[in-house]
């Protein structure tokens, strides 16, 4: 298997199977990333294209990541993501009347689905950086360094951004605070 300072290095060459692979191996991530964070599967896409795109572009133009590549792309996504949340909060989820058949308890069902909501809408409430670190940290289980390459910050501060995150998260969910963090706009 190719490492991946070779696979950028090709990249940067604009190799055609290089960028391919770049693709097959971070978009899944990457759209699983966008999804939680989004909530929404065309979104995600959206976002998973723009951030190749970028990507491309940067390449293109010489510039991009010269290491840590995956930790580059979820920043892409990121700041993608974070443009989004500044032009409209993320939506809650609606109760869908057509609800798809499940096999279980619909009353499990149901709490499962009302805890995702709720974590969904404590995430919301956190800045966008306490976000980030708490997915990549608990969603996508990178490391506090990857964390901090994706970032572009201290390792130091990534682990003070979890600490406040799950500290503000706390007080949401548990009713402790109303809003921890309200997007200018």
């Amino acid at each position: 298997m190719i490492s991946e300072s070779e696979l950028l290095q090709r990249a940067r060459e604009l190799n055609q199977a290089a960028l391919g692979a770049i693709y097959d191996q971070y978009s899944p991530a990457l759209y699983r990333y966008a999804a939680r964070l989004l909530g929404n599967a065309d979104a995600a896409e959206d976002c998973v294209a723009e951030t190749f795109s970028r990507f491309l572009h940067a390449l293109q133009n010489g510039s991009g990541p010269r290491e840590h590549l995956q930790a580059y792309l979820y920043r892409v996504a990121h700041n993608w993501i974070t443009d989004q949340w500044r032009r409209a909060p993320p939506p809650t989820d609606p109760l869908d009347p057509e609800l798809p058949a499940h096999d279980g308890d619909p009353a499990q069902i149901a709490g499962a689905n009302w805890e995702r909501a709720q974590v969904r809408a404590a995430l919301a409430r956190l800045t966008p950086d306490q976000r980030q670190v708490i997915a990549l940290k608990f969603i996508e289980d990178l490391e506090n360094e990857e964390i901090a390459h994706a970032l572009g910050k201290p390792v130091g501060a990534v682990k003070s951004l979890q600490h406040r995150a799950l500290g503000a998260l706390r007080r949401v969910l548990t009713g402790g605070e109303e809003n921890v963090y309200e997007p200018a706009g």
